[in-house]
């Protein structure tokens, strides 16, 4: 499958730090993938659960 996430980004609160992950967004998925290990590969997660998890992570 051809990978369908083509513009990733980094958090601006994690430029000056080495743990970070970034993510990349389409009409249906988000794409999340560790910084430093790319070649890794990604987790994909749909537009609502990912907003779901962040939601989580802010209580």
């Amino acid at each position: 499958m051809k990978q369908p996430f083509t513009d990733w980004r980094k958090s601006s609160r994690s430029q000056n730090t080495s743990n970070c992950v970034e993510v990349a967004v389409t009409a249906d998925l988000v794409g999340i993938r560790d910084t430093k290990q790319r070649e890794a590969g990604h987790l994909m997660a749909t537009r609502d659960g990912w907003s779901a998890f962040l939601a989580q992570l802010g209580r």
